[in-house]
């Protein structure tokens, strides 16, 4: 069955690594398996490993692991910031997965959102309309594209580096500096697969923060995104041993309580993809995140 499709447009270099960059749920060495039976087709003809991408090949990867996902609109609520006819920024909760994938079928923001509003196809059946991702326990802002035109130029702007995506972070330690960058190059871990690490032939990955407030054992930063890896935030901060409160994959075992990780996207900014007019939106903490954190200054208070 169809799982995934791309239409190249300034990547470059070999297919595998290509679509593992694309897609992280697939692996290189699963990439060329699929090529080597044919499942991995380029404007609909069959490749080998080595085959380069230009730019405008159709994609179509039919992977045969992969259990078929029926993708139904469900009328759950969501906390829409802003829409117009291209785009939908959404407020998403913790707790919710972005789009559907082995074992979680449904109850997604997807499901959520294509109840709502029709959403652009480029990424295939499992993905429409989304651009890019935030952890299921992570909460905050998305932006959703309606139609191909709004996901190309969102998707451009991304890669270009000119959105805004501003995070706030809860993490242990008294981290000492005022603002510093994190540039460390990101993949998936060797040990275990449902982790990212800090891997030397990873993805380059830049994340820069500065310090909001200071709880002792604890100190409120908030993260400037200049690149989007898979758990890039909660791995940085990991390895600067300052790993993100709550985060149950990344942090120690003794932490703050929440609903996961205590990580929002609080301010999202793009142009417009038909007027090109730089929109902004900022979304208020989860009352868990606001409870937790008059709580840390009852105890600095006292302490």
């Amino acid at each position: 069955m169809l799982t995934h499709e791309l239409v190249i447009q300034n990547q470059h270099g070999r297919i595998d690594k290509v679509l593992a960059d694309a897609f992280p749920d697939l692996t290189r060495s699963h990439i060329q398996n699929l090529i080597k039976k044919n499942l991995i087709l380029v404007n609909s003809e069959k490749i080998k490993n080595k085959y380069n991408v230009r730019s405008g090949d159709k994609i179509e990867i039919q992977d045969e692991d992969v259990q078929p996902l029926d993708l139904e609109p469900e009328n759950i609520s969501l906390d829409i910031v802003y829409e117009d006819k291209d785009v939908i920024v959404v407020n998403k909760p913790q707790g919710m997965v972005v789009h559907p994938a082995a074992g979680h079928p449904n109850h997604t923001l997807v499901n959520a959102l294509l109840y709502h509003s029709p959403l652009s196809t480029i990424n295939g059946t499992t993905r429409p309309g989304i651009v890019h991702r935030i952890d299921k326990d992570t909460s905050g802002l998305l932006m959703v594209a309606k139609n191909d035109h709004a996901q190309q130029s969102l998707s451009a702007q991304l890669k270009a580096k000119t959105n805004t995506r501003l995070y706030i972070a809860l993490v242990h330690g008294n981290i000492k500096e005022d603002r510093g960058t994190i540039d460390a190059p990101i993949g998936r871990s060797p040990k275990d697969r449902k982790k990212q690490a800090i891997v030397a032939d990873g993805r380059p990955a830049v994340t820069h923060f500065k310090v909001l407030k200071r709880y002792g054992k604890y100190t409120l930063i908030q993260c400037k995104l200049e690149t989007g890896r898979t758990h890039q935030i909660r791995v940085h901060l990991k390895y600067i041993e300052h790993p993100v409160a709550g985060d149950p994959l990344y942090g120690p075992r003794k932490t703050l309580k929440g609903n996961g990780q205590f990580l929002h996207a609080s301010v999202l900014g793009f142009k417009q993809p038909t007027t090109g007019e730089y929109l902004e939106f900022k979304a208020p903490l989860p009352a868990v995140f606001e409870k937790t954190l008059k709580w840390l200054d009852t105890q600095t208070e006292h302490g």
